[in-house]
């Protein structure tokens, strides 16, 4: 194919979404669900990033070679940045997202590089090892998401980065015991030397203590946080979009208050928020929106990097007013 430079438009193929979101409906059940409640603007940008996503990590995942897996999906997106991309609908997909939404290269890459921290049991000595990991699995999904939302400001990006980490934090939480089971280990192991927790604690069969659960308690006193500081870039949204953002703050947060009803023991089983619970949280996202306030806090120092290579406006689709509904672009085909 022509490169998309080269093209009089640059508009989704409908074909290809719906390919998107074919892969998403089979790995990716929760997206696959949750992105009805995004305006359609978003919806299909976002489903195809979260392809991308889905493509990536399955990618990088099953095979031995993660490193060579990684680089085989940095020539992709070497393609795609060059609006050339291989013929496969991810891929082209991705080509218009990137090219209309003016996304960085370096958000992407450090994507890949939280899969291969995954794929080659990187160790989390302190915390900020941690939220560098989490800067980079989920902080880098919440800027593209903004970015798609036609959001550009670095404040409200960066808010974005805070709202990534604190769902990380919470899934870390989480999945203390599924992930020790499976040989992985991504809390502070400082914070683990400090409570008196040892490696064999969390070996192959771990079993629950009131150490680990204290620092378990820790991971999710820091996750907290970091949603208060979330929430001022919410309302600087465009309004269609900050239900469904708020609902997945107030979700994943609620997650933490199921484990904390459990002692904090994530290794006996999993959290988890029920559907009745869910369905109220949506509905107090939806009728008591977040009021306006500043938005003055710095990035974290983990995640800065991620907004290095924003322009303030791109210069291929306009920045709409904060708080304005969502326009669809002239050119789009879905």
């Amino acid at each position: 194919m022509p490169p998309l430079d080269d093209l009089p438009a640059v508009s989704l193929n409908k074909e290809d979404v719906l390919a998107c979101r074919r892969a998403l409906a089979k790995g990716s059940k929760s997206f696959s669900a949750a992105s009805w409640f995004l305006p359609p603007e978003v919806r299909d940008p976002a489903a195809v990033f979260y392809a991308f996503c889905r493509v990536a990590d399955d990618l990088v995942d099953d095979g031995d070679d993660p490193d060579g897996a990684v680089q085989v999906l940095r020539d992709r997106l070497d393609q795609v940045f060059a609006m050339d991309p291989m013929d496969d609908p991810v891929d082209r997909s991705l080509a218009v997202i990137v090219r209309r939404y003016d996304l960085p290269r370096n958000v992407f890459d450090a994507l890949l590089d939280g899969f291969v921290w995954d794929a080659t049991d990187k160790a989390y000595e302190g915390i900020e090892d941690t939220l560098g990991y989490a800067a980079r699995v989920a902080s880098t999904v919440g800027v593209i998401m903004t970015l798609l939302m036609g959001e550009r400001d670095k404040h409200t990006l960066a808010r974005a980065c805070d709202l990534g980490v604190a769902m990380q934090l919470t899934n870390i939480a989480r999945d203390v015991g599924e992930d020790a089971r499976r040989g992985r280990v991504y809390l502070p192991q400082r914070w683990l030397d400090e409570a008196g927790v040892t490696p064999a604690d969390l070996g192959g069969a771990p079993s629950f203590s009131p150490e680990i659960g204290a620092v378990t308690k820790r991971l999710l006193d820091h996750a907290a946080r970091l949603y208060q500081r979330a929430e001022p870039g919410i309302p600087r949204l465009p309004r269609r979009c900050r239900a469904a953002i708020y609902a997945a703050r107030l979700i994943y947060a609620d997650i933490g208050r199921v484990i904390a009803s459990r002692h904090y023991d994530s290794i006996s089983g999993r959290a988890v928020t029920r559907l009745p619970r869910k369905l109220w949280l949506m509905a107090r996202a939806l009728l008591r929106p977040l009021p306006a306030a500043p938005v003055t806090d710095s990035p974290l120092e983990e995640t800065a990097f991620l907004l290095t290579q924003i322009s303030p406006a791109s210069p291929r689709r306009a920045l709409p007013d904060r708080g304005a509904p969502l326009t669809p672009h002239a050119s789009d085909e879905v």
